[in-house]
């Protein structure tokens, strides 16, 4: 099993679709094997899920993420952990003992902010060119 954390600097990263790096996790029987850091090479959630999938990832544990973005892991088969905060080794090791503190319901609380005056809802965009 391959697990990827949004990742800065030790840390698991708030926004998915603006994720620059990865750290990936091989796992086997609950042990983690190895781990390293990757550069996206990419920007927005249709590319960024794509990149966990061309890299075997069944797993992702993130910050905040929108609703195309959920939709593009669902279809792609990666589970998802979303609405995570803190170090990112320490997540993955909550993961593996079934510890994690996640939010199932996830949203990209950034919409609220952004668009709170122009009616948009996040996730009602589809994947399109939106960065979520």
């Amino acid at each position: 099993m391959k697990i990827a954390v949004t990742y800065n600097d030790g840390e698991i990263f708030q926004h998915f679709g603006h994720s620059n790096q990865f750290k990936i996790y091989n796992v086997i029987d609950n042990k983690i094997l190895d781990e390293e850091v990757v550069n996206t090479n990419g920007s927005g959630h249709g590319e960024l899920v794509t990149f966990l999938a061309k890299n075997d990832v069944s797993t992702l544990i993130c910050g905040g993420i929108g609703g195309g973005a959920k939709a593009a892991l669902e279809e792609s088969g990666i589970k998802l952990y979303g609405g995570v905060k803190g170090n990112a080794d320490k997540a993955v090791k909550a993961l593996l003992s079934e510890k994690l503190d996640f939010n199932p319901d996830v949203s990209c609380s950034h919409h609220d902010e952004e668009h709170k005056n122009d009616g948009h809802v996040c996730g009602e965009h589809g994947c399109g060119n939106h960065s979520c």
